[in-house]
């Protein structure tokens, strides 16, 4: 995994869901970055993406977030060598519908959020770009 940025930020939780929350919390850390976010839970039954966006340089990603509750285990831990190839495969048939979106220049990435939550109301985010 090539960058890694680390971002800690409190967001209340209501009563939600952990793995919902967490997909939330990934589009708002995105958009305050700069990112455009496409679509969100695109399911088909290739696969899942997470979320769909272009970055500031105008490069595609397709971001897979990985929430945990701090119980020991980290989020990237789940990404596992099928999960990572099932995300890329999912990737692949999404880039091959929607061209338009692909900058020439740029292309497109995967990239994995992790987030864990922290001892306060929020999560602590390690950004992995182009994994």
């Amino acid at each position: 995994m090539s960058t890694l940025s680390m971002y800690s930020l409190s967001m209340t939780s209501g009563g939600s869901e952990l793995g919902r929350l967490g997909e939330n919390f990934a589009a708002e850390y995105l958009k305050k970055r700069g990112y455009r976010i496409i679509e969100r839970n695109n399911r088909k039954k290739w696969g899942e993406l997470d979320i769909v966006a272009i970055a500031p340089d105008k490069t595609l990603v397709f971001v897979e977030v990985k929430t945990v509750g701090g119980l020991g285990v980290e989020a990237e831990e789940q990404m596992t060598k099928a999960k990572i190839e099932k995300f890329a495969r999912a990737a692949c048939v999404y880039a091959g519908a929607h061209e338009k979106l692909i900058s020439d220049k740029k292309g497109w990435r995967l990239d994995v959020l992790a987030l864990s939550k922290n001892d306060g109301e929020g999560f602590d985010v390690r950004h992995y770009e182009n994994i």
